[in-house]
């Protein structure tokens, strides 16, 4: 005889209840998103300011190009060296603000009304931006691209969406804004008084964080903390001459081998070629200038070889009206060909450097010649010349 156990009823399958997140947590508040927000609108503010004034450096408007100033010789280096600094700022600035508010994106129902929708729809479009804009920024300065497209073209175009999207976005929440933006507010009178204290120490905090990251980063182009710069892509001492190298010799397809027998080629009305050594012998000249790269980093140098205007007037160009078009011996590259405004051609500063520091140019700095020039982003500074035309 063979006993079988009684087969019992299986229980139905039942999936957990979705419901939507709850949040019990204190300071996610108008006071505290509008303290942080304040901090966090600004860093954007001055983000822009810099930004454009790197993009129209990089590609000035035809009617801007020979107007551009070269003066302060330390101005790009400063207004790109803030740009970076502010960036990084940014970064923890928004990630405390998202903190704040983010309990909002998860209201329920999602939608309310076409006037809830539109705003909803206002904040997605800021928050992508911002998140955009800021992680972008932070691949550029350690050059990771890992997208198809190119930077700095859509991270300019996203800058405006961007800031569009800020300035909407204080245009709706005024009144918010209004009633929350000091301790003695009307709106932050409502807010539990408890609250305020650990308010306080979240924005102490902030700020503390803030100031870690710009320490030890803004040392790559404030050299006076840059035994500071712990956190920063680049150092400002390190690299061949002393000096940080963004794009090798290697990276261009420039080689040693392809330097032999160089000429430099001087187009205008009246066009001329010389060897190293015939540009060597001419008058030479020196200028200590920083060497300032989009990412953020700069280094004052010593930089000596001839007069730029020189090599204009020789070739019959007109000092202070004509502009210059450099061409690089690199072979791939979005800057193998540089236009300089006639105010940087012509200006006493801006050399066809041959040495560095005393000694002649290393094969990644450019050897056997490049553009030094005041006030320009380092990408503009074109290594491994071979070819000047005036225009």
């Amino acid at each position: 005889m063979t006993f079988r156990m009684p087969r019992l009823p299986r229980p139905a399958f039942r999936p957990p209840a979705v419901r939507p997140p709850t949040f019990a947590g204190r300071l996610h508040d108008a006071r505290t998103a509008t303290a942080v927000g304040r901090w966090l609108g600004a860093a954007f503010g001055v983000c822009l300011v810099t930004g454009l004034v790197s993009h129209y450096l990089q590609q000035p408007p035809d009617w801007l190009a020979d107007r551009l100033p070269a003066r302060p010789v330390w101005g790009y280096a400063f207004t790109q060296g803030l740009h970076v600094a502010t960036g990084l700022a940014a970064i923890v600035l928004l990630l405390v603000k998202l903190w704040a508010v983010y309990p909002r994106l998860f209201v329920w129902p999602p939608v309310r009304s076409v006037r809830h929708a539109l705003e909803r729809l206002s904040v997605a479009v800021l928050v992508a931006s911002a998140v955009f804009e800021v992680l972008t920024g932070l691949l550029n300065i350690v050059e990771w691209y890992p997208w198809p497209f190119s930077f700095v073209p859509v991270h300019f175009a996203v800058a405006w969406v961007a800031t569009g999207s800020i300035l909407l976005h204080i245009a709706v929440k005024a009144p918010e804004i209004r009633d929350h933006w000091g301790r003695h507010s009307a709106g932050t009178g409502t807010l539990p008084a408890q609250d305020a204290v650990d308010r306080r120490s979240l924005l102490l905090a902030t700020g503390a964080a803030v100031g870690v990251v710009t320490l030890t980063t803004v040392g790559q182009s404030f050299t006076p903390l840059k035994a500071l710069d712990l956190l920063a892509p680049r150092h400002p001492d390190h690299g061949p001459q002393g000096l940080p190298v963004n794009r090798t010799a290697a990276a261009a397809g420039v080689t040693a081998p392809a330097l032999a027998g160089w000429r430099l080629e001087v187009a205008g009305p009246r066009p001329y070629v010389l060897t190293l050594d015939a540009l060597r012998s001419m008058p030479r000249a020196g200028a200590r200038l920083p060497i300032a790269c989009v990412e953020g980093w700069s280094v004052d140098a010593d930089w000596g070889g001839v007069r730029l205007r020189d090599l204009i007037e020789r070739a019959g160009g007109r000092p202070g009206r004509d502009a210059v078009r450099v061409t690089s011996l690199e072979v791939r590259g979005a800057y193998r060909v540089m236009e300089m405004g006639a105010e940087y051609a012509d200006d006493p500063l801006t050399l066809l450097a041959l040495t560095l520091n005393g000694q002649p140019l290393t094969l990644d700095h450019g050897f056997p010649a490049r553009i030094i020039a005041p006030g320009r982003p380092g990408v503009l500074q074109t290594k491994w010349v071979h070819r000047l035309e005036v225009l």
